[in-house]
């Protein structure tokens, strides 16, 4: 009888203590919405990322199509509900189109967003049972977790993660410049960059343009980098070449740790 139960004790106790539970994922970033797909994961003209970070999930912009958007997490393996924030980055539709399919699945987040966002945009969130919180200035809305503030033109913000390699910073279109970006969130943190991926806004820029504005980022110490969505082919090329085996390239799907 004592052999049984110290037999049943060993048996369970690795359960009681959490030994059979699945391992907690570490902190990084998966791409969902790009304009390059990979296998059946579907690419299309917008963006959107998953951030997991610290304990924190969020959801960076929404693609331009809630179909695309809910059906690429399905194949990654993302359950909406798991979402527990949502930032959007500027109000074009490539970058929040998805939102309100995402939020007839889950509704129950914190939407950051710009302050000029139209107000009718704000109330459909909030009559749908989400939070808004609009954003004017620079501001930590997470612990380590920041709002460049809304920069102009078009009012776009980005986003920052404070992680022990340096800072991450995520961009949507980077309709401000990708160069005016870093500059701002190495102002905030006094931190510099780790990592920079998102939209660059460059696809129609120049190559000159661009190997100053791959040079400038290196001189302010982005050690990698990863142009998605808005970029361009010229663009991703030029930083392939400039920052060689620390070029990350963008695509559905891609999964990046932080």
């Amino acid at each position: 009888m004592r052999f049984l139960a110290i037999f049943l004790l060993i048996l369970f106790l690795p359960g009681c203590l959490g030994g059979t539970k699945e391992e907690k994922r570490g902190d990084e970033i998966v791409i969902i919405y790009d304009n390059r797909g990979f296998g059946e994961l579907e690419g299309s003209w917008g963006f959107s990322a998953l951030i997991r970070f610290h304990n924190y999930t969020i959801l960076f912009d929404t693609g331009g199509n809630g179909r695309i958007l809910l059906n690429n997490m399905r194949k990654l393996g993302i359950d909406p509900n798991e979402i527990q924030y949502v930032f959007l980055s500027h109000i074009h539709g490539d970058h929040t189109g998805g939102l309100w399919d995402f939020l007839e699945e889950n509704s129950n987040v914190t939407v950051f967003l710009p302050v000029s966002f139209p107000e009718n945009f704000k109330e459909n969130i909030k009559a749908r049972g989400a939070k808004v919180v609009a954003i004017s200035k620079p501001v930590e809305i997470l612990p380590d977790v920041y709002s460049t503030g809304e920069m102009f033109p078009v009012g776009e913000q980005s986003i920052i993660l404070n992680t022990s390699k340096g800072i991450v910073i995520i961009t949507g279109c980077s309709h401000p410049g990708v160069v005016r970006i870093v500059e701002r969130a190495e102002n905030i943190t006094k931190k510099k960059p780790y990592l920079v991926l998102g939209g660059f806004h460059l696809f129609g820029a120049n190559k000159t343009e661009i190997k100053e504005i791959s040079k400038k980022l290196k001189s302010l110490g982005v050690q990698r980098i990863m142009p998605c969505h808005c970029s361009g082919d010229e663009a991703r090329k030029i930083f392939a070449k400039e920052f060689g085996a620390n070029y990350i390239d963008c695509r559905v799907g891609k999964k990046i740790e932080i």
